[in-house]
């Protein structure tokens, strides 16, 4: 039977309207998944690389030299800038305002991913960012003046009970990894303290060992003060003994259920094209296996934990989605 001429046009019309739609669905998913230009390079000029840490202090140097490094792959330079202070998430807001274009990244320190549950910001590590890789994790402990009498946690337990709100504890910030182990130390023995929270490790390590406080607990930075005979490390955080200090017990092993590593890696802003992402994670992976990088990381008991950026996200995700269940079972989280 001959086709209806009239509705053989209105099938006609029917099907280039659902092609049309079809296009522009097309159109739209590719505007989710930017790319560069034909006939473009990145990079073409000097890129800026955010370190949420004071400049001097361990951290910062590990990463200018990184930085360094990777400049020399991508035959540009990348200029460290540093952001100190609110416990090392002061990166979250330039990452949120930046464009996606590359040219600005940070170091993404593990409190990023506790902040949004502890107080209101208005960035989200996950949301709002692009994952690059991730490098490295740290070594976090607890020291005390090299004259001190304390040799052991225990003994510090029990001054702290005998002589109640009186010792004091300095971390690197309000929020920060150190501050919530002890809170967690102390609180499960009906015990107090005096936080002193700063901003660098070096003056914090400088305070310790000249007695200004009496406790540090910090990440790897502690390193050449203990070597050096200022402080004397009593526990580190990781899963095992540190091949650096291998005389000095863990949390773990002393019964404490807590291990910590905060391991950290470089992101840009959301939306980055997949292309920039390949030459940053290309540059910066090269970089981070450099004999020269190697060694500095040696010289605070550091390892590489090398993730590309598919797996440096999902694990991103699951460290954010932790410190909720943290700081909940801490009674940190935040009011609605």
């Amino acid at each position: 039977m001959a086709m209806n001429p009239h509705v053989d046009a209105r099938l006609h019309q029917r099907h280039r309207r659902r092609q049309a739609l079809r296009l522009l669905a097309a159109g739209a998913a590719g505007l989710a998944l930017p790319t560069l230009a034909q006939g473009d390079r990145f990079p073409q000029r000097p890129l800026t690389l955010w370190v949420p840490w004071p400049a001097g202090g361990a951290t910062d140097l590990t990463m200018r030299l990184l930085a360094e490094l990777a400049g020399q792959q991508l035959g540009q330079k990348v200029v460290v800038e540093n952001r100190s202070g609110a416990g090392g998430t002061l990166v979250m807001p330039v990452l949120q305002q930046a464009a996606p274009d590359g040219y600005t990244i940070a170091q993404m320190p593990q409190p990023v991913f506790r902040a949004p549950w502890i107080q209101k910001v208005s960035w989200d590590p996950i949301r709002d960012t692009t994952p690059i890789l991730q490098i490295s994790g740290v070594t976090f402990g607890i020291v005390v003046p090299a004259g001190s009498d304390w040799r052991s946690l225990d003994e510090l337990f029990a001054w702290a009970r005998n002589h109640p709100g009186r010792l004091t504890v300095s971390t690197n910030g309000v929020g920060t990894t150190p501050h919530l182990v002890m809170d967690q130390l102390f609180g499960a023995r009906g015990l107090t303290y005096v936080h002193v929270p700063y901003k660098g490790t070096s003056e914090q390590m400088l305070a310790v060992s000249s007695g200004q406080v009496m406790v540090g607990v910090n990440s790897n930075g502690f390193a050449p003060f203990v070597d050096g005979g200022q402080l004397r490390l009593l526990v580190t955080f990781g899963d095992r003994r540190t091949r650096r200090w291998p005389a000095v017990p863990t949390l773990k092993e002393l019964g404490h259920g807590i291990v910590a590593m905060s391991p950290y890696g470089l992101a840009g802003p959301a939306g980055m094209a997949p292309e920039v992402v390949r030459v940053l994670h290309d540059a910066f992976r090269t970089a981070i296996h450099d004999p020269a990088h190697l060694a500095e990381l040696q010289k605070y008991d550091q390892d590489l934990a090398y993730l590309g950026p598919e797996d440096y996200g999902r694990s991103m995700r699951a460290a954010h989605a932790a410190e909720r269940v943290a700081v909940e079972r801490l009674g940190l989280a935040r009011k609605p």
